[in-house]
């Protein structure tokens, strides 16, 4: 019995070596493994990052099935040695925990014969998952968006090509795309920094299938060469445009920080708090900058609802005593916070990202 308990303990200690050499080569808290944050399981709060070490420009969609939320970033290589990830998936029953549980490309498309898959915007339609994409090298002149589907939020996703290209479309920079439905009628958003005299973010209609541009109309301007990775959200008879201004990519130098404006109708124009049209640059209202612990915040996700009523927002942001990873890519860490409504106009507490334990999204535990 003496010696089925030594041979236990031993076992036990190889484990708990084995299991933190892992994740200091990773970069990675042990919590980040087995979910994402300092919150201990089943408490109610929580502390930022919810991810580490990168899931940069995410979107993030409930299952309706499962129950479980589904992130999703850019391509990226994090420095430990397994090359770039293509588009890594992270899984969530909470917003706050994640465990990151695949990629959803084996390999990139072949439609562009160089470049990374950046922004991905992933959501459900009909019965089908889209991953909408931007495909692009840095500083590249004709950057283009494709579409891949799958039929479960884990994938595999299969590319179904370009959608446009910035020479086909006359939109300098086409990078970052957001869906969004209204009123039965799909729509891509798009668009990103660029002082091109056809510079700026734009939407146009898509088809019922989402899969190609509708002929039917022309793309519509909503906001200028100043932004980039545009939102929008739907609440009490407005339309919110979020997006992002400043450098996303420069380390701890790093400028992102979230604006927001909002219309009546989809198409804007699309006014600050001041009444200043968004397709004016320089135009917009300030929601959220960095602080001390994080910089470069921003590319949001939607807005999501706890069953408390409560919205939550993620992004990514960079920490500026950590801001590097060994390749020497951005270490964007997954950064969550609440969304209040002031005189309906959203609002992140100081304008500025938590650091200090706050109280946590509520949702029923998944089966």
């Amino acid at each position: 019995m003496y010696q089925l308990n030594v041979t236990g303990r031993f076992l036990v200690l190889i484990c708990t070596v084995y299991f933190s050499i892992s994740c200091s080569s990773l970069g990675l808290r042990k919590s980040n493994l087995t979910g994402g944050s300092d919150a201990t399981t089943g408490s109610n709060t929580y502390l930022n990052p919810v991810f580490e070490p990168i899931l940069a420009d995410p979107t993030v969609l409930k299952d309706p099935k499962s129950a479980y939320f589904y992130a999703y970033g850019t391509a990226d290589n994090w420095g430990d040695e397994h090359g770039e990830r293509l588009v890594s998936i992270l899984q969530s029953k909470d917003l706050v925990h994640w465990k990151w549980i695949g990629t959803a490309f084996q390999q990139k498309p072949s439609w562009k014969m160089a470049g990374g898959i950046w922004a991905p915007d992933v959501i459900k339609l009909k019965n089908k998952y889209l991953l909408y994409y931007a495909f692009s090298t840095w500083g590249d002149s004709n950057p283009g968006i494709g579409v891949a589907v799958a039929d479960q939020p884990i994938g595999p996703f299969l590319d179904q090509g370009k959608l446009f290209d910035s020479q086909e479309i006359q939109v300098p920079n086409s990078i970052d795309p957001h869906f969004f439905s209204d009123k039965g009628i799909n729509y891509l958003f798009w668009g990103s920094f660029s002082d091109a005299d056809t510079q700026g973010t734009y939407g146009i209609p898509l088809t019922d299938n989402g899969l190609a541009i509708s002929s039917l109309q022309k793309k519509f301007k909503v906001a200028a060469g100043d932004f980039e990775a545009v939102m929008i959200h739907k609440r009490s008879g407005y339309y919110y445009l979020f997006g992002s201004k400043g450098s996303c990519c420069e380390g701890a130098k790093s400028t992102y920080h979230i604006m927001v404006g909002r219309a009546k109708v989809l198409q804007g124009p699309y006014l600050d708090r001041e009444g200043r049209d968004l397709k004016m640059r320089g135009a917009g209202t300030l929601l959220l900058e960095g602080n001390d612990n994080f910089v470069g915040t921003g590319h949001n996700s939607r807005i999501l609802t706890d069953e408390n009523g409560i919205d939550w927002m993620l992004y990514h942001g960079i920490n500026p005593k950590q801001s590097r990873v060994s390749s020497g890519g951005n270490r964007r860490v997954l950064l969550l916070d609440q969304i209040k409504w002031v005189a309906d106009w959203p609002i992140v507490e100081n304008n500025t990202s938590s650091h200090l334990a706050k109280e946590a999204p509520f949702f029923r535990a998944v089966q």
